[in-house]
């Protein structure tokens, strides 16, 4: 027997509280037709003071879990996430604007495409009555999601969907807030769980929205950029530092052209472009083994093997941080030749106009690679020392368990009304 369990977390929702609880129900034949034969529904009340909790209990069919106080969106969905019985799990909000006559959808593909998680997609084109202010927004997260976990989904913040229960140990933690749906999105792409889209409409809410443009945009933002980080530092520090390499790259061609029309003296603007170039380049290359050094962090934690990288997989089948050592060595190298060559050319009589660039040169190539070398020796000595970790732990290591669905900080009651006959 299957059964999904349907977990809706409501905070002053008395206004539509009722009328998706039914809608919800009514989909329980649809649901039989695609192979679930249980339908649990799980209603979170945040510390509603309305009559919100008044409504659930009355409605037949529905399960109240109460929290003593409001501890947020995502505490609330946590606590359903513990309390549902069901092998699927799905999601959406009191509010109306979800269609739960969709469930049926979700649950079809999950099954024809074997996906651990189904996103019930607003952007992927069904009529949306999403506010124009709110659909750029989503735009911007699922774009920044995409970015930094190389993948291509059209709706990260999505809430409504369906997922397997027995993932949840592989999607925690997950925050309290508002921000959990593109947490849990961007923790499942780097988890390698099979993530899927169907395309739902999206309707005007019932009620005030609780959601700020400006501080939970910048919540959602904050919250994609550390979760990938926690998996794969190296993306979205190697993608700046490929951005300031790149800037950094282009001013030095302009300063080389110039050099080559006999320009020797440096104008005011000339001498910030030095100045940008220098940080530019050394601190590209200070992004860029920075991050793949984290990443050889989060494997020795993680205990796992180092993955990923720049590209979400190796590029051209090599591990380019393996070569950061000579790469760093031969471009340390060429800096000192130059400061070398800068220095012998100084004591023969050449003039600060004619050498200047030469030792600009000079030390930019030497910074950047004593940071390529120095990256190398900490990734040598993080993966020596996590693959020391694994032997010693071999020994000890039983049966995997999934971990345990993490809980709510808040207080909880829970109130079960059979459906009547």
């Amino acid at each position: 027997m299957t059964t999904l369990s349907v977990v809706i977390p409501a905070y002053n929702e008395e206004g539509g509280i009722r009328s998706i609880m039914e809608r919800v129900l009514a989909v329980r034949n649809a649901l039989r037709e695609v192979g679930i034969d249980e339908l649990e529904l799980l209603v979170v009340d945040d510390g509603s003071s309305d009559r919100t909790a008044e409504l659930v209990r009355a409605q037949p069919g529905a399960t109240l879990v109460q929290h003593a106080r409001n501890g947020g969106y995502g505490a609330a969905l946590k606590t359903g996430f513990a309390a549902a019985t069901g092998e699927w799990i799905g999601f959406l909000d009191a509010d109306g604007t979800y269609p739960p006559e969709y469930f049926p959808a979700l649950v079809k593909a999950a099954k024809e495409q074997g996906a651990d998680l189904v996103i019930g997609s607003r952007m992927a084109g069904a009529e949306s009555q999403m506010p124009i202010t709110r659909r750029i927004g989503n735009l911007i997260f699922a774009r920044l999601v995409n970015i930094i976990s190389a993948s291509n989904i059209t709706d990260s913040a999505s809430g409504m969907r369906i997922f397997k229960k027995s993932i949840l140990g592989q999607l925690y933690p997950l925050p309290d807030g508002l921000n959990l749906t593109p947490v849990m999105s961007t923790r499942a792409l780097h988890e390698h769980l099979t993530m899927i889209e169907v395309p739902i409409p999206y309707s005007e809410r019932i009620g005030r929205s609780k959601l700020s443009v400006v501080r939970d945009g910048m919540r959602f933002g904050s919250s994609i950029v550390w979760t990938a980080l926690n998996y794969n530092p190296a993306r979205p520090f190697g993608l700046i530092g490929m951005v300031s390499f790149g800037i950094a790259a282009l001013i030095g061609l302009a300063l080389v052209w110039y050099r080559l029309q006999g320009v020797q003296t440096v104008t005011p603007l000339g001498a910030f472009a030095l100045f940008s170039a220098l940080v530019l380049s050394v601190g590209g290359v200070m992004l860029i083994a920075l991050g793949f050094s984290f990443n050889y962090f989060v494997a020795l934690f993680h205990k796992m093997p180092v993955r990923q990288g720049l590209w979400g997989k190796p590029l051209f089948n090599i591990r380019w941080e393996h070569h950061f050592g000579w790469v760093g060595l031969v471009i340390a190298l060429f800096g000192l030749l130059v400061g070398a060559g800068s220095l012998i050319a100084t004591l023969l009589g050449a003039t600060l106009i004619q050498l200047w660039i030469y030792y600009l040169i000079s030390a930019v190539f030497s910074l950047m690679g004593l940071q390529l070398i120095v990256a190398w020796v900490q990734m040598q000595t993080l993966d020596a020392l996590r693959i020391r970790e694994d032997l010693a732990a071999s020994d000890l290591r039983g049966k995997e368990t999934t971990p345990q669905p993490e809980l709510s900080h808040a207080e909880i009651r829970t109130d079960r009304l059979q459906p009547q006959s």
